[in-house]
């Protein structure tokens, strides 16, 4: 593995769980609430003297716990848990750490649902975020008070594809006694951000971890206290506010995992030859596999062997109208759905400006460059790569 990182393929592999008759496919247990042969240990549970039984689906389930097992041997990471949503595991995880009269530092280049949830909902609960320039770490750390808890990142940020530095943000962290939280939703099995000093990751499982684009869910990946205390009867937000996730959804994204590895190495491996393409034409895609990328060299330390960098692309057209008509030829010509979300095995675009981070006001949006006519490429792995990039020139010049 390149420079001994974690092997997360031999991961999942080592992972396996039985069905009840021996199945090689583990069984989904739906049941909502667990028998309890003696009173007194129900009592002990619920005076948290007892730890590891299950008692009620919301605070754990078998199948939802097998998920979590195996996501956490692929991210090298202690424990895991299923959320109902990527916005559910973002929100439990820093409310968890957070309360009134705390800090957060966040990169300002982040979903739009990230940037809304930041910038209007925790501030009504006294916690106060600031945004800044993620890649650069001198601006991080002017923004660190005593009372930050939280440096937020995305691994590569939506839309705008920046870079995270893990190690450096991990760095600020430590001195300052605060907590890493790394959205690893673009890069599943190709960037483990635990080892490279990640203290919790989250995912929306809706994206590259379910790769169908038929269901929600998230996950939240960390030490097993930490994990533990989001299931707290008392005060864990998890267990508290009910975000739970649903053991049959649980059971798809467990046999799911085992392929997530190749089928992010075909997102990849499709996005580069179309970012090549793009840039031989003389065009400039944003895509941190080419080495004109800023942060091509940072990525590539941090990625594990093997597996790209990634099925996410961006380019300009200059401006609404054009990336409008563009999206909507593409569909017409079946290049891509034009629809938001990502990592389905077919090529979905969008318009971020007009839709996942229109949250993100258009004054902020100008600072970042994130202009109206970005189109953001979400690269499936169906079709002939060649006859898919020809497809996108046949509209583009029809365009341009």
């Amino acid at each position: 593995m390149k420079k001994d990182k974690h092997n997360h393929v031999q991961a999942l592999r080592d992972v396996q769980h039985f069905g009840e008759e021996g199945g090689v496919v583990p069984v989904i247990d739906v049941a909502a609430t667990s028998t309890f042969m003696h009173p007194k240990d129900m009592e002990r549970v619920f005076d948290g003297e007892l730890q590891g039984c299950y008692l009620y689906s919301r605070h754990s389930n078998p199948t939802v716990n097998m998920f979590g097992k195996k996501l956490a041997a692929m991210d090298a990471a202690e424990a895991a848990l299923g959320v109902s949503s990527g916005m559910a595991a973002i929100c439990c995880t820093l409310e968890q750490i957070c309360s009134q009269g705390d800090h957060i530092i966040a990169s300002d280049t982040i979903y739009g649902g990230s940037y809304a949830l930041f910038a209007h909902l925790f501030p009504r609960k006294g916690i106060e975020v600031s945004f800044v320039d993620i890649a650069n770490l001198d601006k991080v750390k002017a923004c660190v008070k005593p009372n930050t808890k939280v440096i937020y990142a995305e691994t590569v940020s939506n839309p705008m594809l920046a870079v995270a530095d893990i190690a450096g943000l991990k760095k600020i962290t430590v001195a300052n006694h605060a907590q890493l939280v790394i959205d690893n939703t673009f890069m599943p099995s190709i960037v483990t951000p635990i080892p490279l000093g990640a203290d919790i990751v989250v995912y929306s499982c809706t994206k590259y971890i379910s790769g169908a684009s038929d269901l929600i869910a998230g996950a939240i990946v960390g030490s097993s206290d930490f994990i533990s205390s989001l299931l707290d009867i008392n005060s864990g937000h998890v267990m508290l506010t009910g975000p739970v996730l649903d053991p049959r959804i649980s059971h798809e994204l467990y046999m799911r995992l085992d392929h997530l590895p190749v089928r992010m190495k075909a997102h990849s491996d499709a996005a580069l030859y179309f970012a090549e393409k793009l840039e031989e034409r003389g065009l400039k895609p944003v895509y941190p596999g080419l080495k004109s990328h800023t942060s091509h060299k940072l990525l590539a330390d941090q990625v594990n062997a093997h597996t790209g960098f990634g099925g996410m692309v961006a380019l300009n057209v200059g401006s609404l109208e054009k990336a409008r008509s563009l999206a909507e030829k593409l569909q017409n010509e079946k290049f891509a759905l034009f629809a938001v979300s990502l990592g389905f095995s077919r090529t979905l675009v969008s318009i971020p400006a007009a839709s996942t981070s229109s949250e993100i006001p258009a004054e902020d949006r100008e600072k970042l460059g994130l202009s109206d006519g970005i189109l953001r490429f979400s690269i499936g792995y169906l079709g002939d790569l060649e006859v898919m990039t020809k497809r996108f020139f046949k509209c583009f010049d029809e365009i341009f």
